[in-house]
């Protein structure tokens, strides 16, 4: 079982991340048994199939591929415990967006998970922008990265952590 932070601190586990490999479609690929995180084109290809095979013991989430924006996703928030959000590279930060429009757009209050080449700099940004999980570079040592959630102990801008920056907040 793989360790993630989550909440700020590292947990094991459970969840697997469904990926389509070459050839294999949303409509035809084997679903996993277990806690899974379907890619958005298997959700809406196979919902009915997901919900009705979800459970506590099983449940299922969906995650958003960079570029895949979550208004998709809107009339489905309340299904899903778990959207994760891929970052491909370090360099491609769709996901921050991605999850900010989650959080402040469309309320969402389950996990946002960021998966992916999700290294240990980016960690405080991303929490910034309500990603509450994170499923580090296998390379990465999770217990070492804890401690760069406080890089930073006055943030300059709005997020959705803190909605007014900090001149506004001086101001008051």
């Amino acid at each position: 079982m793989t360790r993630i932070i989550k909440n700020r601190a590292v947990v094991e586990d459970s969840w697997s991340v469904l990926r389509l490999a070459e050839g294999e479609t949303a409509d035809t690929i084997d679903l996993p048994q277990g806690p899974v995180l379907v890619p958005l084109s298997v959700w809406h290809a196979r919902k009915s199939a997901l919900l009705a095979a979800s459970s506590p013991a099983a449940p299922v989430g969906v995650w958003l591929a960079a570029g895949e924006g979550p208004e998709s996703l809107a009339d489905d928030l309340a299904q899903l415990s778990v959207i994760a959000v891929d970052f491909p590279k370090f360099t491609d930060g769709r996901g921050y967006s991605a999850a900010r429009l989650l959080r402040e757009r469309y309320g969402y209050q389950g996990e946002i998970r960021a998966i992916g080449d999700v290294l240990p700099d980016q960690l405080f940004l991303m929490a910034r922008c309500g990603i509450d999980a994170f499923a580090l570079r296998a390379d990465k040592d999770a217990d070492k990265a804890l401690t760069l959630f406080d890089t930073f102990k006055t943030p300059y801008q709005a997020a959705v952590d803190q909605p007014q920056p900090l001149f506004r907040r001086r101001a008051a």
